[in-house]
């Protein structure tokens, strides 16, 4: 019995060992996640991690220039009252960066939170040259929604049901010696879970050849609606959308919303090419020579970005500095194999961009919202009707044709090939 107790108690502790260092690993990995949110909810739109200076100067190399760790821990606390005491290397900050405010987050974040951010800027990861590779192969990353990770929960679980059987176990077989030596007969010795396992699955074969079809069953399903979603950037039902971070938050709801700019002001293909075409920043700056101020919350840092990317000066009113250009992040792909037309849907079918796009008006950056899948793309061919044929002479002997097929029906696109292959794919 000492012998089975002591056996029992290793695998305990083998267990549990994995299981604590799992939730140490788990705890890590979501305090760097807490960290870099911080960064990006309250730093990024000021200062990147790199060396170029956006409204404030790059982080990267901070803590060779700072006086120390706690003066940058008190700085991002409270950079006013540094100043306002006299610090010499805030006042020289405060001063190279054109006095311009900085926020206090004194009472927005708290001292654990300003610690972990330090921590985050003193050691950010390295940049990733890539996100999962899009349909076009440009390389846009996928964004995923922050949550629980699910990893983490799998071992948790896993674990602890691993703890929960070798316990049972244990207790099991501790049950079973205590009735044998009441009853007069002789002690078991323990067996492992593995020849124990072997030793049910020949007593119970059919119920084995049961269970490995249902799992094999689940694994295909699981396998063919993985492999289904494949470049599926966006789907309806869960409200998963693709939400790439842009190098400048544009607002389309401020733009085309607030101040009912006409989308094809900025996208000019859209009625007489196959592209509607991403704006030039010269585009951009028709407006921004003259507003320099968002209305929304860091906005004007963002204008400062077109400034940087054209070569403004705001300050001399000229362009003088070296232009950049600005590495927009595709949200809506299609495959290399799939034509689509913006003309042919805008300009002759009078589609609205909402209906692939969805309420743009109504989004600061832009996010996918349909699937754009070839049955999502049919199923819209099939429901919708066909705009201006019989006031159109191009169509006139098309319409005459199948207005006598098709009886009292209204004429949707599929009725006049909509939905053949070729139309798409030649």
């Amino acid at each position: 019995m000492d012998t089975l107790f002591k056996k029992s108690k290793k695998q305990f502790f083998a267990i549990f060992s994995f299981l604590f260092l799992s939730f140490i690993f788990c705890t890590n990995t979501a305090f760097a996640a807490d960290a870099e949110k911080i960064y990006k909810q309250n730093c990024a739109v000021c200062h990147s991690l790199g060396k170029n200076k956006l409204t404030g100067p790059g982080l990267a190399g901070i803590m060779t220039r700072v006086p120390s760790e706690q003066w940058l821990f008190d700085w991002i606390k409270n950079n006013k009252a540094m100043i306002a005491a006299g610090d010499p290397y805030a006042v020289k900050v405060f001063n190279e960066n054109n006095k311009a405010d900085m926020t206090v987050f004194a009472s927005t974040l708290s001292d654990d939170e300003i610690k972990a951010l330090v921590t985050y800027i003193k050691a950010p990861p390295a940049p990733k040259e890539e996100g999962p590779t899009t349909p076009t192969g440009d390389g846009a990353k996928v964004v995923a929604e922050e949550g629980v990770n699910p990893l983490a929960v799998l071992i948790g679980i896993i674990a602890f049901l691993i703890v929960i059987v070798a316990v049972l176990r244990g207790v099991r077989h501790s049950l079973k010696n205590l009735q044998n030596e009441k009853m007069g007969l002789p002690e078991e010795e323990a067996v492992g879970p593995w020849t124990e396992l072997k030793a049910w699955i020949y007593t119970h074969k059919r119920t084995t050849t049961v269970i490995i079809l249902i799992i094999t069953g689940g694994l295909l399903t699981s396998g063919w609606y993985a492999l289904k979603g494949i470049g599926v950037y966006a789907d309806p039902e869960t409200e998963a959308v693709y939400h790439p971070d842009q190098p400048i938050a544009f607002s389309h709801k401020i733009h085309a919303g607030d101040n009912a700019i006409n989308c094809q002001y900025c996208h000019s293909g859209v009625e007489r090419s196959k592209t509607a075409g991403i704006p030039s920043v010269n585009v951009c700056m028709n407006c921004h020579k003259g507003i320099s101020t968002g209305k929304l919350e860091g906005g004007t840092a963002e204008i400062a970005k077109i400034y940087a990317a054209a070569g403004w000066d705001p300050d001399k009113g000229e362009y003088n500095k070296p232009q950049r250009p600005i590495k927009w992040i595709k949200v809506h792909n299609l495959q290399d194999f799939v034509f689509f037309s913006h003309q042919q849907h805008v300009k002759v079918g009078k589609q609205d961009c909402a209906a692939c796009h969805g309420e743009v008006k109504e989004m600061t950056t832009v996010k996918q919202v349909q699937p754009l899948t070839m049955g999502w793309c049919i199923d819209c061919h099939r429901k919708t009707e066909v705009p201006g044929m019989k006031d159109n002479p191009y169509y006139e002997s098309l319409h005459k044709k199948l207005a006598e097929k098709y009886k009292g029906q209204p004429i949707t696109v599929d009725k006049m090939g909509g939905i053949d292959c070729v139309r798409c794919h030649y």
